[in-house]
């Protein structure tokens, strides 16, 4: 039996089959290295990145031998961000469909805590949620996990960027001594490693050095004066003209002004940062997901946990301060054996940190004059896809097919014309082509919706 085949693993035929039925075939590095490990009860402290599998690697390990009779909480999960914590939440769900009975919660900061006391009353078996609300409602009384038997922490290395570190070893002084602690890091600094001593019991360590294949990611350096960054990142566009482009920024205060002068410069861009309410970040992120804008520019903890499939090009606005961020970055890029674009702009003061990037990656870059970079005569990075909003969302009783019937019956729309529709409490988001945004508003206003009618507008 090969031993990155799922069923070389001792979970039951049901997990086994729902795996298979989720289209995991083999498992990935990280999981075939984690999960014997996990499954034997072994603390581990692992090296992972978004995109790498790792959510699916614990969310196994915390489903194996959970007890659905029991009216415990038995296993956490700390995030650093909701956007991090649902869709952990998500795919914990779709791995736990063949475990009847699973209760799964997610707790963040955010939304309003007071139904979250009323949907605590009946304590769910798995909790996934940020350090600040975790610890509003172990303060309250309302969560309890002293029963609890397995915790995650969840890109740590970012909840101590955040300031979370109080909170995080606050948690864990509440949680039983005798427990499984799972942690996993895209990054490894010193602060780590002291967590792991203090909370972990002789982990087994999983590093996965994170190297790119230079035919999949093609990784180009522009050496810029000062005063040149916006200019040149505007030069960079009209010659590549990706379709989906991630820019980063150092500073929250800098995505903005940045996003706002290519919008001026008839770009598509939304920023994506620490000032953002929740309504605003997920508007933003479910804009550039659903192909709806073509440039997100985000810090790097703001993109944490970001995930975003065939994503064209990473523009490094800012270098990273260190060389394992910056690989971390680029990583996003060139997945599932399709190409990327990495670019990243220095000047001649920060030139120490490209020659760190190639002794980290023993390999040299590629830098090239920004001479070279082609200005085209009505350029135009137009979105494919355009977003309506209507005020209406789960807790309406709305399912995506809802949405779509009322676009397609009885209309010449149809299906193909529709991409992604995604779901919240009080507001659903519809991505629509181009061509046709005007027409499916003018149908969704005037029309109605499960025999509703609701509000629809167009997002910039």
């Amino acid at each position: 039996m090969n031993k990155t085949d799922f069923s070389s693993l001792p979970l039951a035929a049901e997990l086994l089959d729902n795996i298979a039925a989720l289209g995991y075939e083999k498992m990935t590095p990280i999981q075939a290295q984690s999960l014997p490990e996990m499954l034997q009860g072994k603390d581990l402290l692992a090296q992972a990145q978004t995109g790498s599998g790792k959510t699916a690697a614990f969310g196994i390990g915390l489903l194996h031998k959970l007890i659905t009779r029991a009216n415990q909480t038995q296993a956490l999960v700390l995030c650093p961000t909701r956007e991090l914590a649902d869709q952990v939440s998500k795919e914990l769900r779709r791995l736990a469909r063949a475990i009847p009975n699973t209760r799964i919660m997610t707790l963040c900061g955010g939304t309003p805590i007071k139904p979250q006391y009323a949907s605590l009353e009946q304590p769910p078996h798995i909790v996934v949620g940020t350090p600040g609300r975790i610890l509003q409602h172990l303060q309250k009384g309302s969560l309890r996990i002293d029963k609890l038997n397995k915790l995650v922490l969840d890109e740590a290395d970012r909840m101590l960027d955040m300031g979370f570190q109080e909170e995080m070893l606050h948690i864990i002084d509440m949680t039983p001594p005798h427990r499984q602690t799972l942690l996993f890091s895209a990054t490894y600094p010193d602060e780590i490693h002291a967590i792991s001593e203090a909370v972990q019991n002789e982990p087994v360590h999983v590093r996965l050095e994170e190297t790119h294949d230079d035919k999949k990611i093609k990784q180009v350096f522009y050496e810029i004066q000062k005063g040149e960054r916006t200019k040149t990142l505007i030069a960079v566009l009209h010659h590549y003209r990706p379709e989906s482009t991630v820019v980063f920024c150092n500073r929250k205060f800098q995505c903005q002004e940045l996003a706002e002068e290519l919008w001026q410069q008839g770009f598509h861009a939304l920023a994506l940062h620490g000032d953002l309410e929740q309504k605003e970040r997920d508007q933003v992120l479910t804009q550039f997901a659903n192909k709806s804008s073509s440039l997100l520019i985000a810090t790097d903890v703001a993109a944490r946990g970001l995930d975003i499939k065939d994503l064209q090009a990473v523009i490094n606005f800012d270098m990273a301060h260190d060389a394992e961020i910056h690989v971390h970055r680029i990583g996003r890029t060139g997945r599932a054996d399709k190409e990327g674009l990495a670019i990243s702009l220095f000047m001649a003061q920060e030139a120490p940190r490209v020659t760190a990037i190639e002794e980290y990656q023993n390999s040299p870059v590629t830098i090239e004059s920004t001479a070279k970079l082609k200005l085209r005569d009505n350029f135009r990075l137009s979105p494919p896809m355009v977003t309506l909003s209507i005020n209406g969302g789960r807790k309406d009783k709305l399912r995506p097919g809802d949405i779509l019937g009322a676009l397609t019956a009885n209309t010449d729309l149809n299906g193909k014309m529709i991409g992604k529709i995604d779901l919240f409490d009080r507001i659903a988001y519809i991505a629509v082509e181009r061509p046709i945004a005007k027409q499916a508003l003018r149908i969704l206003g005037e029309g109605k919706i499960k025999g509703r009618k609701f509000k629809v507008k167009k997002l910039r």
